[in-house]
């Protein structure tokens, strides 16, 4: 390694430790110090293969700009150790992917499989659910204020509301929320257990790989049946929308169909339920804020944009160099891997002003957390307007809310958010 170009063994080390993004103040200052010194590092640390650390805002859209240059498809999309690529390698005959969505695609083929849902993940579609999505706000909100003595918003609330959202668009029965919350569950189970001191957990540096393929094989269970039954017998929604799918002429494989639903259950979930959280928690602990909002329903959308940028629920993603290229004077070599920080992004100061400060204002400036350029989250108008009528209902009714225990972060190096948050609060 070019000793010039390389990032502080200390920080380097936070970088892949779940444990650092679970209390992220420590991690904040290494990326602090990266942005001022050295904002395009070269990272080696135990058990990882080498990358790139790409930590300001203006660098991370920039690489956004550049697909064809920065791709998706030639390693990992997500940080993992080295011992679970090559369990991924070795179960797929040599590709570093276990299944295919459009995280793993580029080019043409992300294109094609991203215009399967696109005109119902357009705004102005999306705009079509508000009434759905409105009762079920207003029914989530319901349970969290029949819990007269507080409650864990995370469990209680903010986990539930998504997915009831995600599986009315696809067509999925209410009554299957438990199912799919387990194999959520399962799937995105971060790393918690090894700092909670599960020393198995902490001696598999493979389990990325293996939690995906346990999770797919659940997923897989699941969706097949009703894929079936929508060939069948079709109806106005998205899990019909996906089994009907062509690419190129023929139809999409059973595989492929699988992985579409289960990145649509997945994201769907995740950065809505994270960013609601990180937006409570920062409510409660910021009471000028909270009075702010509550007294002009007018700021709820730029309340729904710091809470991603401050909860930032993808803490990154993964880019491979297609060839030979340059930053900043730097040589970037084809086949290297760069990881977009986007938890430094967001908390960049020349992006915006006392990014450590929640702030809800409307010229607060564009966050990444939901990508850049061609890769941009493909449900983030969905996201938004599940969060902004979330917080409509909520303060509409909430009189009061504080934190009344510990709150926790996630230990997870690439999902983010809170996992625990308890509140006592007070209902109109």
């Amino acid at each position: 390694m070019n000793e010039t170009y390389a990032v502080p063994s200390e920080i380097g080390a936070l970088m892949v430790s779940p444990k650092a993004y679970a209390t992220v103040k420590e991690l904040n200052a290494g990326f602090h110090w990266l942005r001022r010194h050295n904002r395009l590092g070269l990272v080696e640390a135990e058990g990882f293969d080498p990358f790139w650390a790409v930590t300001t805002h203006a660098d991370i859209v920039e690489i956004g700009r550049h697909p064809d240059i920065f791709s998706n498809g030639g390693r990992s999309t997500a940080l993992v150790p080295r011992a679970a690529d090559d369990l991924a390698r070795s179960v797929t005959g040599g590709s570093p992917h276990l299944i295919r969505t459009l995280l793993q695609m580029d080019g043409q083929v992300d294109a094609r499989y991203r215009h399967i849902t696109q005109g119902w993940f357009a705004r102005q579609n999306v705009a079509s659910f508000e009434q759905r999505i409105r009762l079920l706000a207003s029914r989530s909100i319901d349970r969290m204020a029949a819990r007269r003595d507080g409650c864990d918003f995370v469990r209680d609330v903010a986990l539930r509301f998504p997915l009831l959202a995600i599986m009315e668009i696809l067509g999925i029965p209410e009554e299957d929320e438990t199912i799919l919350s387990d194999l959520l569950a399962e799937l995105l189970r971060s790393q918690d257990e090894a700092s909670a001191g599960d020393v198995r957990a902490s001696r598999d540096p493979a389990r990325h790989s293996r939690r995906i393929l346990e999770g797919f094989a659940g997923f897989e269970r699941y969706f097949v049946p009703l894929m079936e039954e929508r060939r069948r017998k079709p109806r106005d929604d998205l899990a019909s929308v996906v089994i009907a799918a062509e690419i190129d002429g023929k139809p999409i494989s059973q595989f492929e169909a699988v992985c579409y639903y289960m990145m649509l259950v997945t994201a769907g979930h995740h950065t809505s339920a994270a960013a609601l959280s990180g937006a409570v928690w920062a409510l409660c602990e910021n009471a000028d804020e909270f009075r702010k909002v509550k007294s002009d329903t007018g700021m709820v959308p730029p309340l729904v944009e710091e809470a991603v940028r401050w909860t930032t629920p993808v803490h990154h993603m993964m880019r491979t160099a297609t060839d030979d290229t340059e930053m900043h004077g730097r040589r970037i070599a084809k086949g290297d891997w760069l990881m977009l920080c986007y938890l430094s992004g967001n908390r960049d100061e020349l992006a915006f002003e006392a990014p450590e400060r929640f702030r809800i204002s409307p010229g607060r400036g564009r966050n990444v957390a939901f990508g850049y350029g061609a890769h941009v989250c493909l449900g983030q108008h969905l996201a938004r307007l599940e969060m902004r009528i979330f917080l409509e209902e909520l303060l509409r009714r909430l009189e009061w809310i504080e934190i009344s225990g510990v709150p926790r972060r996630s230990a997870s190096i690439f999902l983010g958010g809170p996992r625990t948050l308890p509140v006592k609060f007070g209902m109109a």
